[in-house]
């Protein structure tokens, strides 16, 4: 059989061709072109490989002339290649010109380039179906250029590599055009989404509705072949004498309609099938209806939200079906008696199907446990020494997740943790100044080498400073230490955090603000301008990461009886909620992950100050009047330290309790 040299033997179709090419005893030596950053991977690849010491790895690039390989090894491979298999190529539809260009149709100049000074056999070249372009009806091996348009980058760079191919006489060549391919029919392995697997995450969603009906329009054709049928394919056709100047189609030797494709992933997932396929005119109808309203002002960029979220690149609606039908007469005639026959995918599609979805699907970091929606999550909370961080992180527990406990002392954090491994739970302890970058990042690194992953996190720190303007003239530095913790050191986690979940397409963080950034809390202005930052600053993020699918809640927390707040007398007679009634509402935003969580009181004032700002100012004022500032703040007022609720005004107890948990 010869001697080989391939390119793009770490890709997909490449690990499996080379693979079962070294398998034959007939196979005398692979020479395996690889970038330096490369090497490593592939060595381990070929060592699990039949016949490993007939592989030679050869440093090259596609990006260079004669692939840059070194001179004195062109001169060792010169006269000794009978094949030279040129897999190396970027298949990305969402792909641009310029690195389409560079991969497929400059990477396939520079094999050429090559072929002819080693003085090749032949150039076995693997092209696509793509070729094809728009063309509508039959086309057949024999065909190339029918003056088809070609709709994407891909498709161009596909349709030129292989005329620059056709094109050359320095070295006898073979084409061979692939269809859509997908994972292994026995394995299911894959490495990367691309064709069907684009609406895998749909499918999965619609998973759970399973008993639904569902119809849908003719949505044409397309063809669907498994790697290691086309790797036993092209084996067969490199390895057969007396076939060059000849294309090869490697597809399904019948189309199969894109409904019927759905079906096969949908049956396999459990999700609802389409068996009800609407007339071809209907169809036609209601494809143009979409088509038209793309002309329509906005509706482009809601079409292509909903479709990012569902992980499904726009470009897929006009390349998802083929205009053209594919014969294969003659690469079935080739492989007549090989034993390579094409499975039915029907029969294999549940194989693909786990496979995407234990490695492939870019959300399965969503998926929680068995015990609820919490299950197996690893929750940071900081603040959790005390307080709401304390009560929310044995809820958590309880609900099976794993608390990430923060902050800065830690034999009060170990006292946190103690009680939930004490109660059947898992936590860990992560002592942590939010305010200082180094001791942060040290907490997110020890996280993820222990964990692996973080799921969640609770931004419950916080700094709470009652103290009148009046009072702060001299007293700048309340500001910053409130945007250090309530602001600064919040951001300093969010970032810490969000490239591991950017990376994982999935995160949910919490952020603990206050009741006070809804209306106006006098002598709060510290405090409520540092949670209204935090505020605003997740709201932009939100969107920024909206693709990464990652979410935020706010809170915007009522009074609630802590620590914190133990310093304000006058907070002894008002109305509070407890820190397990507190620690309910972080919980109810991990589980359900709503944008806002809050209480009527807020709600309404927020309301009336949006509607009547300058009556809730007044009103606001006389909240200012009525209550004094605290002992705690350099106040005086007649304020007495212990039962706050004698020493308050009749005024003053109506109002704390008509506003009930908002900070005054």
């Amino acid at each position: 059989m010869g001697s080989y040299l391939v390119t793009g033997a770490t890709g997909l179709i490449g690990r499996h061709f080379t693979q079962l090419l070294l398998g034959r005893e007939d196979t005398e030596r692979v020479a395996l072109l690889v970038r330096e950053s490369s090497r490593e991977k592939l060595a381990e690849l070929v060592r699990g490989w039949p016949h490993a010491d007939r592989v030679t790895l050869v440093t090259g690039d596609l990006g260079e002339e004669l692939l840059g390989v070194a001179e004195d090894v062109r001169d060792r491979l010169r006269g000794g290649v009978d094949h030279l298999v040129h897999l190396a190529a970027l298949y990305d539809l969402t792909a641009d010109d310029e690195e389409s260009i560079k991969a497929n149709v400059e990477g396939t100049q520079h094999v050429l380039g090559l072929a002819a000074d080693l003085r090749a056999g032949c150039l076995h070249h693997v092209s696509s179906v793509a070729v094809a372009g728009d063309h509508e009806g039959m086309f057949t091996e024999e065909m190339f250029d029918t003056g088809q348009r070609l709709p994407t980058a891909y498709h161009r760079t596909k349709f030129e590599a292989e005329r620059l191919v056709r094109e050359q006489h320095e070295v006898p060549w073979r084409v061979y055009r692939p269809a859509v391919v997908v994972g292994h029919s026995q394995t299911g392995e894959m490495d990367k989404i691309d064709g069907p697997y684009y609406l895998f995450p749909a499918i999965s969603r619609l998973a759970s509705l399973p008993n639904l009906p569902a119809a849908g329009p003719d949505l044409g054709d397309t063809n669907v072949v498994p790697v290691d049928y086309v790797a036993k394919t092209l084996l067969e056709l490199v390895a057969k004498p007396g076939l060059d100047g000849r294309a090869f189609h490697l597809v399904s030797p019948e189309p199969q309609s894109v409904v019927s494709v759905y079906n096969a992933f949908a049956s396999a997932a459990g999700a609802p099938t389409i068996n009800v396929e609407l007339d071809e005119r209907v169809s036609r109808a209601m494809i143009g209806l979409v088509r038209l309203t793309e002309h329509i002002p906005g509706f482009t960029i809601a079409r292509d939200a909903v479709l990012e979220r569902l992980g499904i690149p726009p470009v897929l609606l006009d390349t998802m079906s083929f205009p053209s039908v594919f014969s294969s007469a003659a690469t079935r005639k080739e492989l007549a008696g090989s034993g390579v026959d094409l499975p039915r995918l029907a029969d294999y599609a549940p194989v693909l199907w786990r496979y995407w979805r234990e490695h492939l699907d870019p959300f399965r970091a969503r998926k929680h446990g068995p015990r609820g929606e919490l299950d197996g999550r690893r929750v940071v909370i900081t603040g959790a020494s005390s307080g709401i961080g304390r009560a929310a992180a044995l809820k958590v527990a309880v609900e099976g997740g794993i608390p990430l406990l923060i902050a800065r002392r830690r034999h009060e954090l170990e006292e946190v943790r103690d009680e939930i491994l004490a109660a059947g739970g898992h936590a860990s302890v992560y002592p942590a100044d939010l305010t200082d970058e180094e001791s942060v990042h040290k907490a997110v690194d020890a996280m993820l080498a222990e964990h692996g992953h973080v799921d969640m996190l609770v931004n419950n720190a916080g700094r709470s400073i009652r103290r009148s303007i009046r009072l702060s003239y001299d007293r700048f530095h309340d500001y910053e230490r409130a945007m250090a913790i309530n602001y600064f050191g919040a951001v300093r986690l969010i970032l810490a955090l969000l490239p591991h979940m950017s990376e994982r397409k999935f995160g949910h963080i919490v952020n603990v603000s206050s009741i006070g950034v809804q209306g106006i809390a006098p002598r709060f202005s510290a405090y409520a301008a540092s949670k209204a930052a935090l505020d605003y600053f997740s709201k932009i993020a939100a969107t920024e990461t909206h693709g990464d699918g990652i979410t935020f809640t706010t809170i915007h927390m009522p009074l609630v009886r802590t620590p914190m707040i133990r310093p304000t007398k006058i907070y002894d007679a008002f109305p509070t909620k407890s820190p397990d009634q507190a620690a309910d509402m972080v919980l109810k935003a991990l589980k359900e992950r709503p944008k806002h969580i809050g209480t009527p009181i807020g709600q309404a004032i927020g309301l009336a100050y949006a509607l009547t700002p300058g009556f809730t100012d007044a009103v606001a004022y006389q909240g200012f009047r009525i209550f004094p500032d605290s002992a705690a703040a350099g106040g005086s007022g007649g304020l007495k330290i212990g039962r706050g609720d004698r020493h308050l005004s009749k005024a003053a107890t109506a109002l704390a309790r008509l506003t009930r948990g908002f900070h005054w």
